[in-house]
């Protein structure tokens, strides 16, 4: 018995034609249709929850229209995609297991889906939201993603995970709770752009990347923004990370990248840390509100920092070495808010070189118990004699150029005009 209604279309040019089908909320129904739809036909589900799993291996567009539900069961994957040219749109879906080992997800692109589209669906407490496994020129877009809270952070799956899915883009979404927000793995030229991430252990968390673009997102109150790790060329540009615990922006073996125009506030360790990465260009973020605003470690060189504005964090770089790293270029550096100098000519310019660090925030930081010293006649002199003659220093941060006046980023507006 034909239960569904089929609605022929037309497409424009060549002949071909394709179909609207009708899907009616009842069991099994989802399944029938597909056996009877042909290549590029829609299928329209009825309002409603439908209790099945699903499996799209020919070019289909599946639309929920706002209204419908997809349940799996808690068995495996409620949607997996395997065909090219296949469009999820408008769903809700709910329903995965809770197998790590298989990923389970609410909707899983395996390797031979060509150019999916995934947009505008909801997904709610699977174990992974949307598993682009290798998948090419995937496109995950509009989506709300919220992760399961019934384990412990480490234990739950990854809001969006890409997986050796070369042209994957991953834009304007909303991901809460769950793991990570984007966990990327040996995958390159993908663009993860615009999100939002919350109450998440990572925002993103980017691992064997190359070549790819961090850009326009949102982390708030997560453990740390955006980490970056043994990845070359990745641009992150234009993010925002407000209230982040651990760090707002971590390079771990990354090299040659663009970190430009992000704004950072409020982490209660460190606004950015490096970790044996080297010629990365720093310019024109703004730190603020950090336990570190920048904290260098483990040889990382060669890297370009210029107008940068670092202002009120307690320490505002942690980076001790045997010679001078200059950090500005062209008689232009940074912005330091503790920076006491004058601009006699009125330049934008301070007048005298600004030195981050000095020997005792060497000891400081090589042995902590030094700490109980910070108070005494002798620190306080040795700390004014190296501030009045320079030359006692023995290395570190110079800036030659310091600005006068910060600049912010045109991002912080996404987080400030909205309070």
């Amino acid at each position: 018995m034909r239960w569904f209604l089929l609605t022929a279309a037309l497409l424009i040019g060549g002949g071909a034609s394709a179909a609207d089908w009708q899907v009616p909320n009842q069991a099994g129904a989802i399944a029938e249709t597909l056996a009877q739809a042909a290549d590029g036909d829609t299928l329209r589900l009825a309002p409603g929850v439908y209790y099945e799993t699903v499996i799209l291996d020919r070019p289909i567009t599946l639309d929920g229209q706002g209204q419908a539900t997809i349940d799996g069961g808690n068995q495996g994957s409620t949607i997996t995609v395997t065909g090219p040219s296949v469009i999820v749109q408008g769903l809700t879906v709910i329903g995965s297991g809770s197998d790590h080992g298989t990923i389970d997800s609410g909707i899983q692109l395996t390797k031979t889906a060509r150019a999916p589209v995934i947009r505008n669906n909801t997904l709610l407490g699977n174990l992974y939201g949307i598993d682009v496994h290798g998948a090419r020129d995937a496109l995950v877009a509009g989506n709300v993603i919220e992760g399961r809270q019934d384990h412990h952070m480490n234990m739950r799956g990854n809001g969006v995970y890409v997986w050796n899915a070369p042209g994957a883009v991953v834009e304007g979404n909303d991901i809460r709770w769950g793991r990570d927000g984007v966990f990327v793995n040996s995958s390159k030229r993908n663009i993860f752009r615009d999100n939002l991430f919350r109450d998440l252990r990572f925002a993103v968390h980017y691992m064997y990347a190359d070549n790819s673009e961090v850009s326009g997102n949102v982390s708030i109150g997560n453990h740390l923004g955006y980490a970056v790790m043994f990845s070359t060329r990745v641009k992150v540009t234009d993010n925002v990370s407000l209230n982040d615990r651990d760090h707002g922006v971590m390079l771990n073996y990354t090299n040659k990248g663009v970190i430009r125009g992000n704004y950072v506030k409020g982490a209660r360790n460190k606004c950015t840390f490096l970790y044996n990465s080297h010629k990365n260009d720093f310019s024109d973020n703004w730190f603020q509100g950090c336990g570190i605003g920048i904290h260098f470690t483990a040889g990382s060189e060669g890297n370009r920092m210029v107008g940068n504005a670092f202002v009120g964090n307690r320490h505002q770089v942690k980076y001790v070495a045997s010679k001078w790293v200059e950090w500005s270029e062209d008689g232009r550096g940074n912005y330091w808010s503790d920076n006491a100098g004058f601009d006699v000519d009125g330049d934008g310019i301070a007048d005298a070189p600004y030195r981050p660090n000095d020997s005792m925030d060497h000891v400081l930081w090589t042995q902590p118990a030094a700490k109980l010293l910070m108070g005494s006649p002798a620190v306080q002199l040795v700390r004014w004699s190296q501030s009045t003659f320079p030359a006692l220093l023995p290395g570190g941060v110079i800036d030659s150029s310091p600005l006068m006046r910060p600049v912010k980023p045109a991002v912080a507006n996404k987080v400030e005009d909205n309070g």
